[in-house]
């Protein structure tokens, strides 16, 4: 066979007009098309399966060879995309986010609509650079928690935070996935590949539209009442007490800005025991204790703070060593500890563990809060317990195996948590954008950029290497199932046959309703599979669709490419889904939002991408 002929990552490609495009072919192809939209969206296979299914198929059909149809996973793009994946780790483990959504987070004093842009255009800015799914997932704590304490509910800045961080891919080439492999896509048919920041001539604008859009219409998202105890257990809040030390950078600061700083609520002040509750203008003094409720994670962090100690560590001398673990304890119903506290059951003493926090189950509250308890009890080694209470632990492993062997506490789970290095927080940031930048400039290639910044932060210790390699395997078999679709799209001469079932909506409306009508099907089949998938199966389309019309193919290729990051419609977008239980939302909730917002994107996609990419 014709070696560049068929070869999709070698440019030349016969875009469907070459002697493999055959009708058989075309209708095999798009066969598998179809198992891909079911597979993809039933999610009864996982996702890596259904990958590595797909590519299998692929090879069988006889469309592409077997070298060609797995060829996607060793693809110099996935191995950046694995490289890059692998440094925003790198990023979450040093702290960047957080430190940057803390100070974010001061915004709420000045009201919802400046809190709401503040945070919107950082989420933006960097999903420009990162995953947006891991820029979501570290802004969600700290968000929740600023929005609680700010009284915003939740409902009303969860979503546009998301959409803000799929928006934030449209900005720059290494913004998203998908960018980065519509523009491989795009060099094996020939074009050029997408610039750094060729994007950004639209998507800065786009990002900035959108986000004025959500600041003035988060009113209309729905406010879903938040109670207790609806949400799973990773989410639920832990009450404890923090003592500053004596140095600490704290004392002498409001209150209201200590809480923002530490990333938590601070329900209150004990100073002599007297109740002090946390309000604006409150100092924190040397003797003070904060009752402080938050997240298991956000407890955990505040504990790797040198300016506090926890209540349960002041027995303690310094941070724990090495060999101590964190569990989740929960008390059961037979529990000898049920009605008595850990003080006076010795439990220290006896089993050598130091309770951090406390969560109280609301069944069991009876109109007592937990740190009206502590309060009251005077530490949380004094509170009484009642069955069903959590507890967050740390201590020696073998102690912890000495406890799951009694009947005392029935031992959850381990807690993954690992300690911020936010000493090398800069470090890590200037290796991602030395990185990045070499990548963008094609210095070297870009998967040489990545493995390097990847290889350095672990050199470095800015990221364990095990940690670093813990990366969403799915997503690389996905996009390397991706490629090899769009691949045989392109070879079989399936993307023609689709163009000619859409070219009569050119020549009434010429290309700029042809794109639209591209983009329009990219938003839509984005919701059953993928929005990687759904442009490279719309790629080859808009190719042939711009070949059978006589205009330049760009256009087309931008145009979907920037289309498939914007479907807001459903909650099927990974960072979508993980607001979707903190924020209580419900599906409708992404179609009346999401709608609007979609049209609104895809009506100045339709507008400017000609403009900045002309059809002739």
């Amino acid at each position: 066979m014709g070696a560049d002929s068929r070869h999709p990552w070698r440019g030349g490609g016969s875009g469907g007009q070459g002697p493999y495009a055959r009708p058989m072919d075309a209708a095999i192809v798009l066969g598998l098309v179809l198992v891909a939209m079911v597979l993809f969206a039933i999610e009864r296979v996982p996702i890596e399966v259904a990958s590595l299914v797909l590519m299998v198929l692929i090879a069988l059909s006889g469309v592409l060879t077997p070298a060609e149809a797995f060829a996607g996973i060793s693809n110099e793009t996935v191995i950046f995309i694995f490289a890059l994946l692998a440094m925003t780790r790198g990023l979450g483990s040093t702290g960047v986010m957080q430190i940057v959504g803390r100070r974010a987070a001061f915004a709420t004093r000045f009201g919802e609509r400046t809190f709401s842009t503040v945070l919107f255009a950082v989420v933006a800015g960097f999903s420009s650079i990162a995953s947006n799914t891991a820029v979501t997932a570290a802004f969600l704590p700290v968000v929740s928690a600023a929005a609680a304490r700010a009284r915003i509910p939740r409902s009303r800045i969860l979503l546009p935070m998301a959409y803000s961080s799929m928006l934030g891919g449209t900005i720059l080439l290494f913004g998203t996935s998908t960018n980065l492999v519509v523009s491989e896509a795009m060099a094996g048919m020939g074009m050029r590949r997408i610039g750094f920041s060729e994007l950004a001539v639209i998507g800065l604008p786009l990002t900035c539209i959108a986000i004025a859009w959500m600041v003035f219409t988060r009113g209309r998202l729905p406010v879903r009442k938040e109670q207790r105890g609806d949400e799973p257990l990773a989410h639920r809040k832990f009450v404890t007490e923090a003592v500053p030390v004596a140095n600490s950078r704290l004392l002498g600061r409001d209150v209201v800005e200590a809480a923002t700083d530490l990333g938590l609520d601070v329900i209150a002040i004990v100073r002599k025991q007297t109740w002090i509750p946390a309000e604006p203008g409150v100092r924190i003094g040397p003797r003070d204790r904060l009752i402080i409720r938050g997240g298991r994670h956000e407890i955990l962090r505040v504990k790797d703070l040198r300016s506090v100690i926890l209540g349960g560590e002041a027995q303690e001398e310094g941070p724990p060593g090495p060999a101590t673990i964190l569990v989740e304890a929960f008390v059961p119903p037979h529990s000898p500890l049920v009605g008595r506290s850990l003080h006076g059951f010795l439990f220290r003493e006896r089993l050598g563990l130091a309770p951090l926090a406390l969560h109280r189950h609301p069944t069991v509250e009876l109109g007592r809060s937990p740190h009206e308890a502590i309060f009251e009890a005077r530490s949380i080694e004094r509170v009484r317990l009642d069955a069903g209470d959590v507890i967050l632990l740390s201590g020696p492993p073998r102690r912890m195996r000495g406890l799951a062997q009694g009947d005392l506490l029935t031992i959850l789970g381990t807690v993954a948590y690992q300690r911020p290095r936010y000493r090398k927080a800069g470090l890590a940031l200037l290796i991602f954008a030395a990185a990045v930048g070499a990548a963008g400039a094609r210095v070297v290639p870009p998967a040489i950029a990545g493995l390097t910044g990847m290889l350095a932060m672990i050199a470095t210790r800015c990221v364990d290497a095990a940690d670093a390699f813990r990366v969403e395997w799915r997503v690389v078999l996905l996009i390397g199932s991706l490629l090899a679709l769009g691949a045989a799209m392109e070879a079989s001469g399936a993307g023609a046959l689709v163009a000619g079932a859409l070219l009569p909506v050119a020549e009434i409306g010429g290309p700029r309703a042809a794109l639209f009508t591209v983009m329009l099907l990219t938003v839509l089949l984005s919701a059953p599979m993928s929005n990687q998938a759904a442009a490279l199966v719309l790629l080859p389309v808009g190719v042939q669709i711009a070949q059978m019309l006589g205009v330049d193919a760009r256009p087309f290729a931008i145009g979907t490419c920037l289309a498939a990051s914007c479907s807001f419609v459903t909650p099927l977008e990974p960072s979508a889904a993980l607001v979707y239980g903190p924020g209580h939302y419900r599906f409708s909730d992404f179609v009346r939002a999401g709608t609007p917002l979609t049209l609104l994107a895809l009506v100045l996609l339709t507008v400017a991408v000609p403009w900045f990419w002309p059809f002739g």
